[in-house]
């Protein structure tokens, strides 16, 4: 697909790895639609030039309606990128008790079943086919402490990719997943620079973090090349966590 006809909706796109995506996409002429659960991005998408729309990725209406707004605003629906997300931390067993059930099932409803919401809406909007990008994490495979909840809906992600490929084949549309590793984005910033220092080190090479710029070339790389479909691909300097 060219990317000069692309006709994509991004999701969580008013900032971090959907800003760039978003970034990108736009400044090699691609029309583009921000769904953000913020009202703040629509500053940002009038800024870029890009529709916007307020969407709740977990709610089935709010999806429709957004839908309906970026297919009238740009002609049509080609590309899905699906960014949207939260990052948690609870232990299975922590000193005040069990994790939280209510945490544990908001973190896999807006990670996990907000793509999959997004992904099975958009994919009877494109008509001629498309691709549809999730995002995993590298926490799908290494998950850590803390991380049972946000492993699990990444881990859902990346097993999205065959099956859902194989069943949106009759319609000409791709499934694929990018499983980041560790980005500087406005919330890792948030951190402090030593903090991120200390995270830098344990990636092979090379050694720093990950530039959501980098997520986006990616992103506009599987939209190009047509033989890229039902896997995930790991965009972490070879990073392994411990």
């Amino acid at each position: 697909m060219q990317i000069t006809d692309t006709k994509a909706v991004v999701t969580g796109g008013a900032s971090g790895l959907g800003a760039a995506t978003v970034r990108a996409l736009l400044d090699a002429g691609a029309k583009v639609a921000i769904f953000d659960r913020n009202a703040d991005g629509m500053s940002f998408a009038a800024k870029l030039g890009a529709t916007f729309a307020q969407v709740d990725v977990t709610d089935e209406d709010s999806v429709i309606r957004g839908l309906d707004t970026a297919v009238n605003a740009m002609g049509g629906l080609n590309v899905v990128i699906n960014c949207a997300g939260i990052a948690t931390t609870e232990k299975t067993l922590g000193r005040d008790g069990p994790h939280a059930q209510a945490s544990f099932n908001r973190t896999i409803d807006i990670n996990l079943n907000g793509t999959f919401n997004v992904a099975r809406l958009a994919a009877g909007r494109m008509t001629d086919g498309g691709v549809i990008i999730n995002t995993a994490s590298i926490a799908a495979f290494d998950g850590q402490k803390g991380q049972a909840a946000y492993a699990a809906s990444k881990a859902g992600i990346a097993g999205l990719s065959l099956p859902m490929a194989r069943d949106l084949a009759r319609n000409g549309i791709r499934v694929m997943a990018i499983a980041p590793g560790i980005f500087r984005t406005p919330m890792l910033e948030g951190l402090g620079q030593e903090v991120m220092d200390g995270l830098a080190k344990d990636v092979t090479y090379p050694q720093r973090l990950g530039d959501p710029a980098e997520f986006a070339a990616l992103a506009r790389f599987i939209v190009e090349c047509d033989y890229l479909n039902g896997t995930t691909i790991r965009l972490d300097g070879a990073l392994r966590m411990p």
